[in-house]
Parts: C-alpha cells; sequence; structure tokens
C-alpha cells in the first residue's frame, strides 16, 4: 500500500500491496490489457495540476487489440457488478449516456482528497447543466463503507446531486483498470474513453477538456443538449440538525456547543438542550463574518471554548472562526477562505491558506489543529496570530518519531490530558500521542497502518478501530468514538488496553439503536455527549450507569430538507 504525496498535495489513495508485493490494481491491469481491454496509458499530471490536461485531446488511452475499439477510440466499459445505485431510480447503462460528455469519478466516502473533489464536480455540473453528467463510483477502502445506506448518508451530508453506484465488490474499479482513490474518468458523448487522471487539483483542466467536447460534438451533432433529472436522494429527518459533526460540552458555564455541519451552523444550547443561540444561516453555505443570525459557515466542524469566545473549525472554508459570545459576532480569525498546498511554511495567519481544518485544542495561548487536508498538525499563536506547522510532514501514512519527520493520515479528532495531545488518525484507525511541548516524539497507542482496521478490543497492537473520527480525556481513559464500528470505546494510553463501552452491532445502528457512526465526543459534568452524526442527533451518556438517552433541543426547530 502506497500513499504517495506531492509539493502540490495531488496525491492519490493507492490500493494496499499483495503479499508477494505487487498492487493488486497492477495485477488486474495487466490481466486487462492481456484480455484486449482498454488501459488509460497516461494520467493527469499531479505536480502541475494547471497544466494536467494539456494533450487531452490528442493522447487517448491506448487498446491493446484493433477488435477494441472504434476509429475514434475505446469505448468506456459498461457500469456493470454494482450492488445498487443511488440518486436514481433505476440502473444507468452507457447507452442512457449517449449524447452526453460524462465523467466518472471513483471515490471513498472517507477520502479526504475525494471529499476535496467534489466541489469542483459540483460546480462542473452547474456549469454544464445540459451537457455533463456526473456519476460517482463509490468503491469503499472500509468494510463499513460497502453498506449501501451508509453511501447514502454520505451522499446526503456531502450534498451530492449526481447518481452514485456502490461499487461494494470493486467490480467495475477493476474494469476501468483504476488504481487509486480519487480518480476521473472522462467519456465523451459517443461513449469513447477520453482520458483519466488521479488525485485533487484537477478542476481547471477538465473543465478546459469538457467545453473543448462540448464544442467538437455540437458539430458532430452528436450531442444531446437536454438535462436528465435521475431523481435524487431524500431523507426526512425528524431532529433539527443535519449530520452534526463534533460537540463541545462545558459544565462550568452550562453551555453546549453543536456544529450542526450539514445545516452550516453552530447550535448553542444548555446542557439540557434549551436553546440559547443559533449562528449562522440554516442549509445555507457561505463564508461571510457579521452577526449571529448574518455569518455564514461551511461544514463547521471541531471547537474549543475560552471563556466567552469560541473558536471553530470552519472545515470547507479552510478557516478558524472566532465567537464572541457576548457580543454575539463571527470574524474570522485564521484561514483565506482557500485551501491550501503549502505544508512546510506557516506564517500570519489571515495570509496562510488551511486544508480541511477538523478539530481543534486550546491550550494556552495556543491553538492546535487537526490539519485533516495536510495529514498535519498545526498551531497558532493566539497573541501573535501566527500558523505554524506543529507535528507530520505530510506524507499519508502512519510513522512515529521526531515531530516533523512523522506522518499522520487524515488527523480528525483532539484531546489532551495536559502533557500529551491525542489525535484520532483515521485513515489509519489509530489513536495517536504527540507531546504539547514540542520536545519529545509522536507515538502511536493503538493502530498499525493504512489497510490495518476492524472491530477487536485487546491489548496494543492487537487492537483494532475502524476510521476513528474523536478522542475526549477523563480521568487517565481516552473516549474514542469509534465512528464506522458505531461504538463508544475507552483507551488507557499506559497499558494501551482498549475496550468497547458502548454500541455495536448488538445495540448498534443498524437496529434503530445506539449510535450512527458517531463523530463528535465531548464529557463534562459527568457525563459523555456524543455527536451522533447519521442519526442526526446528540446522544447523552451517564459516565456512572451508562444510560443513554437522546438529547431533546428545546426552541430549535425542525429543518425541513
Amino acid at each position: 500500500m502506497e500513499h504517495t504525496i506531492t509539493p502540490a498535495e495531488k496525491s492519490p489513495v493507492m490500493l494496499p500491496p499483495r503479499k508477494d508485493g505487487k498492487t493488486l490494481s497492477g495485477v488486474l491491469l495487466t490481466l486487462l490489457l492481456a484480455a484486449g481491454v482498454f488501459a488509460a496509458a497516461w494520467w493527469f499530471t499531479r505536480a502541475n495540476p494547471k497544466n494536467a490536461l494539456a494533450a487531452i485531446e490528442t493522447q487517448k488511452p491506448a487498446v491493446k487489440g484493433k477488435e477494441e475499439e472504434d476509429k475514434a477510440g475505446p469505448k468506456a466499459p459498461e457500469l456493470d457488478g454494482g450492488v445498487a445505485w443511488l440518486n436514481t431510480s433505476k440502473p444507468i447503462r452507457m447507452a442512457d449516456l449517449k449524447g452526453k460528455v460524462v465523467v466518472l469519478d471513483f471515490w471513498t466516502l472517507c477520502c479526504i482528497n475525494c471529499i476535496h473533489t467534489l466541489p469542483g464536480l459540483a460546480k462542473l455540473e452547474k456549469k454544464y447543466p445540459n451537457e455533463l453528467v456526473v456519476i460517482g463510483v463509490h468503491s469503499a477502502k472500509f468494510d463499513n463503507e460497502r453498506d449501501t445506506e451508509s453511501i447514502r448518508k454520505a451522499i446526503l451530508r456531502y450534498e451530492i446531486k449526481h447518481p452514485v453506484v456502490n461499487d461494494a465488490n470493486m467490480e467495475i474499479w477493476r474494469n476501468y483498470g483504476v488504481r487509486s482513490w480519487p480518480s476521473l474518468y472522462l467519456i465523451d458523448p459517443e461513449g469513447v474513453l477520453v482520458a483519466r487522471g488521479s488525485g485533487e487539483g484537477l478542476h481547471e483542466a477538465l473543465d478546459d477538456a469538457i467545453g473543448k467536447l462540448i464544442v467538437t460534438h455540437r458539430e458532430k451533432k452528436t450531442l444531446i443538449s437536454k438535462p436528465v433529472d435521475f431523481g435524487l436522494a431524500a431523507e426526512k429527518t425528524q431532529s433539527p440538525l443535519f449530520f452534526p459533526g463534533k460537540v463541545l460540552a462545558d459544565a462550568k458555564s452550562n453551555r453546549l456547543f453543536i456544529a450542526d455541519s450539514t445545516n452550516h451552523r453552530l447550535v448553542i444550547t444548555d446542557l439540557g438542550g434549551n436553546k440559547l443561540a443559533i449562528v449562522g444561516q440554516v442549509g445555507k453555505p457561505g463564508f461571510k463574518d457579521g452577526s449571529f443570525d448574518q455569518a455564514l459557515f461551511d461544514d463547521p466542524q471541531g471547537m474549543a471554548l475560552d471563556g466567552e469566545f469560541l473558536y471553530v473549525a470552519d472545515r470547507k472554508n479552510h478557516s478558524i472562526r472566532l465567537l464572541d459570545l457576548q457580543k454575539k459576532t463571527v470574524s474570522t480569525l485564521a484561514g483565506t477562505g482557500q485551501q491550501g498546498h503549502d505544508r512546510d511554511r506557516g506564517g500570519p495567519a489571515d495570509k496562510v491558506s488551511l486544508n480541511s481544518p477538523w478539530d481543534l485544542f486550546l491550550q494556552g495561548e495556543k491553538l492546535f489543529i487537526a490539519l485533516a487536508g495536510h495529514h498535519q498538525i498545526w498551531t497558532l499563536d493566539l497573541k501573535k496570530k501566527i500558523l505554524t506547522p506543529f507535528a507530520g510532514d505530510g506524507r499519508e501514512t502512519l510513522r512515529d518519531g521526531p515531530l516533523p519527520n512523522s506522518c499522520f493520515a487524515q488527523p480528525s479528532g483532539l484531546a489532551s490530558d495536559g502533557k500529551n495531545l491525542f489525535v484520532a488518525d483515521s485513515e489509519v484507525s489509530a489513536i495517536r500521542s504527540v507531546p504539547l511541548d514540542g520536545e519529545g516524539k509522536v507515538s502511536t497507542i493503538v493502530g498499525l497502518d493504512l489497510f490495518e482496521f476492524g472491530d477487536v478490543d485487546g491489548i496494543g497492537d492487537k487492537v483494532r478501530l475502524q476510521h476513528a473520527l474523536g478522542v475526549a480525556w477523563h480521568e487517565g481513559l481516552i473516549y474514542v468514538a469509534d465512528t464506522y464500528n458505531s461504538k463508544i470505546k475507552t483507551l488507557d494510553p499506559k497499558t494501551r488496553e482498549s475496550k468497547t463501552f458502548l454500541g455495536g452491532s448488538k445495540d448498534g445502528w443498524v437496529g434503530g439503536g445506539l449510535f450512527n457512526e458517531p463523530a463528535g465526543i465531548s464529557i463534562s459534568g459527568g457525563k459523555i455527549f456524543v455527536a451522533d452524526t447519521n442519526a442526526h442527533r446528540i446522544q447523552v451518556i451517564d459516565l456512572k450507569t451508562k444510560s443513554v438517552s437522546t438529547l431533546s433541543l428545546k426552541g430549535v426547530p425542525q429543518v425541513t430538507r
């Protein structure tokens, strides 16, 4: 398994190696070539994305065997092998796409690079509503991601407006010779495979290529300029929340802060669920400072509290926002609103572009930031207003050692015992420990590698988690939101023993039970508050009795989605 990273941050996520050292996809691709099935002869340039598709019209994927191609080039394989289709009333065949420019997006719902690709695809869909069809091919990494219901939830959470096929057995992946997440395939209106590319940063080049195809096929009269309505996924929620990502409880001030992520707002209540304030405009993503009712967010996630100031990781705006809880105003503390690609240099907070900040932890005048998109931990000096890389070199893998040379993989949750920063390192299904003073080394408490995951309690290297997104510290234990296992677990950082605290298959979400992919966790006043993301609710656990209740939000109106 290899996760490559380039300076411009366009890294694809590669398949794991076989025991003989060869990549699974490489073997499959060789077999496909031998069988006379197409294989693309080039990949989009990753280090210089602006020139990625410069030769798209002249360099077509090669085909071994003339019988497999027409004069124009190789025909795109059929979309056979999916176990379910979503956002469409019926399975889609290549014949249904005749006359359209088609982009196939091979993705998996956990992958930050895949998540970063989605806004660009949405822009293209909006720009070419009559000529372009985007189809997501979801070929899962984690076991949980093969479940159609999990994918359906992700479609809603990421606000995807195009059809998606659940390629649970990776049959479409194999037929297309895909090697990494994300991968984009471009097909012309005659069903000919034009090109493919991997990684982020392909939007401009892809836009240019689509524009050229539209002109060409309009002249050839092979383009159908008419929108296609496949039908969208819908979900009627019984909660005013919509995929809450993180939660922060503070018994001292009797306040609960909820990142109502896909409603693009913050909900503030007391610990009993009584509304105190709503910050942002429900269902309206954007990037705007101002009063609580005027400000705009885009997928807010982790938070940190300092008296009457709340720091918020505004993920899709790639920024850190500051809420003045007394004045009821929102300002931008760090980030430019644009995704950053420089992992090596910090600088003035208002000049440096961040990359998907997912969680925060405050220690004195230093704000620690889990930059999921950079696969690093950064810090913000609140006095000097300076951003600085703190831990991780940006390569997406698991490696311990001195802070600058260590490696993380999509860090998404932060907590601390006062000496060490505990990190939910989601893509390696690990919990890492980082010295807050920056003098020691990064160490792994549990977790092994990118493709070592599961649901196993135990000690040390025997423990398996599955894409854990949240952590909290309480009385010597780390409480873990083991997201894809729909469990809350405890972890002793000294003995490395992990135990299931609550949740799982016996009483888990499949049966309408305790949790459905919980992503956020906070402990205060003898209770655990859980952002039960896919169930659109906050679960409250009594630490002593383990009794669980759903927080009733009073004064927060229901939202129609």
